[in-house]
């Protein structure tokens, strides 16, 4: 579906036009009649992406190579993060340095980083969890790598 798309425009002026001339009193009506025929475009434009997705797939998979997987599938939860988490720095280096002082700094500080160093190891290092052909000389009972 394209953004500007000359079949939906006409029905948008039809709908616009039937509302002038039948008035107010059906208006839920004309715009529930029209939002049900945007969403049948966009459901058919969903499923022949879907469907050409799928097809792309299988024939990667054919050809006997892996699927393409994005770079990094997580950087808009790993951006959104460290821009929540300075957002709140602000505040919680006004309460430490108010109540304790340098202290209170450091420790506000010291916390921070901790916290979004936790997040950015989660799944990786020190504590990525190992694939099941992946294991070392820990043995087949040991998951995790350290």
């Amino acid at each position: 579906m394209e953004a500007r798309d000359p079949e939906l425009k006409r029905e948008l002026d039809a709908t616009l036009h039937a509302r002038r001339e039948l008035g107010e009193e059906y208006e839920s009506a004309l715009v529930d009649s029209f939002l049900e025929k945007v969403e049948q475009r966009v459901d058919g434009t969903v499923d022949r992406r879907v469907r050409r997705q799928l097809a792309e797939q299988q024939m990667v998979v054919a050809r006997g190579a892996r699927p393409q997987q994005p770079v990094d599938s997580n950087f808009g939860e790993r951006f959104g993060f460290g821009i929540i988490s300075m957002i709140l720095a602000v505040p919680l280096t006004a309460i430490g340095v108010v109540n304790a002082g340098f202290k209170g700094l450091v420790v506000a500080w010291l916390g921070i980083v901790g916290v979004n160093f936790v997040h950015a190891a989660r799944g990786g290092f020190p504590w990525r969890r190992r694939s099941d052909g992946d294991r070392g000389k820990d043995g087949p009972g040991s998951g995790w790598e350290g």
